[in-house]
């Protein structure tokens, strides 16, 4: 087995130090995030694009397969945040981890049911405000990471000054694919990681064959930053979809359910985003990390969990 460390968020513990990355809309969802749990990790349900009823039945669904630690991303951005974050509580949420956008109720709806709170955060002075509202941890995105994005620094430039600024855990997201990666991040100070380009190509993903064939396939030029009317850019692979934005050709939206609290309407991005999860990668929005370039394969957890590891031992040697 690894000398991987292991990781503590408040009162969990996984035996390695490697959070699998929330991918919305329907990417990691019940079936992967209990496989990352069960080999070790920590397994995120992305609720973003969920009904609270659904967020309550992915959970539940998570919990009667493993005993591991299941947690949730919820965006901040969304207009039922709050009803998505208690359905995740109801159905068992081990911690809750909220990203695009800055909540201070959610500390203490989480903190009434004893659940951590891990805020994605992209400077030392929100992690900081973070910690003092009570977060168990920060996830530090950079910006190689995929989805949307809060700062423009790579995630090992932002990682010492967040490290310095607080006393919780920091976790590195953005660009983290390979063992050797992971070991790089922990020794620049991070406790964890979280990978989710990585998990989005794995054989549970929630993806469908396309689209993970878009992500073995993809090289460096392909993965394209695009505007989102969530008001932060986004990244994402290439495709007709996004040449298209890139001409300023945005589709009508002809159906709004009002999902974000403020949307900057150029295109309606939960219509697309279901578009790619369902099949449809040439019209739909297939975000992705800067490390999608570097994935290959389409591993199970296990086999993946299982390499990480090795890779750690091998980049470990002869130190």
């Amino acid at each position: 087995m690894s000398d991987m460390p292991t990781l503590t968020i408040g009162n969990k513990t996984s035996l390695l130090p490697i959070i699998q990355g929330g991918m919305a809309v329907r990417i990691s969802m019940a079936p992967l995030a209990a496989a990352v749990a069960q080999a070790g990790g920590i397994g995120i349900i992305a609720g973003s694009g969920l009904s609270p009823q659904e967020m309550l039945k992915e959970m539940r669904a998570a919990r009667a397969v493993t005993t591991g630690v299941v947690g949730v991303n919820i965006m901040v951005a969304i207009r039922r945040f709050k009803e998505t974050v208690h359905a995740a509580l109801e159905g068992g949420a081990d911690l809750i981890v909220a990203g695009a956008g800055f909540s201070r109720d959610v500390f203490g709806w989480a903190g009434e049911a004893g659940v951590p709170v891990v805020p994605i955060v992209g400077s030392a002075r929100v992690a900081s405000l973070a910690e003092r509202f009570g977060a168990a941890a920060v996830v530090v995105e950079g910006v190689e990471a995929g989805g949307h994005l809060g700062t423009d620094r790579p995630m090992l430039d932002l990682l010492p000054e967040i490290v310095e600024a607080v006393d919780i855990p920091v976790v590195g997201a953005g660009g983290v694919v390979t063992g050797a990666d992971i070991r790089r991040t922990l020794e620049a100070g991070a406790a964890g990681v979280q990978m989710g380009s990585r998990f989005a190509a794995t054989v549970e993903s929630s993806a469908p064959e396309g689209f993970k064939q878009m992500y073995v396939d993809a090289t460096e030029d392909d993965i394209v930053i695009v505007k989102s009317p969530v008001g932060l850019p986004g990244r994402a692979i290439r495709n007709p979809f996004s040449r298209r934005m890139a001409e300023g050709e945005f589709p009508p939206i002809e159906r709004c359910i009002s999902c974000l609290k403020k949307c900057g309407k150029d295109y309606c991005i939960i219509e697309r985003l279901e578009r790619a999860q369902g099949g449809d990668v040439e019209d739909g929005l297939v975000f992705a990390g800067s490390s999608a370039a570097r994935i290959h394969d389409v591993p199970s957890v296990a086999e993946l969990m299982n390499r990480l590891v090795s890779e750690w031992n091998a980049s470990g040697e002869g130190e």
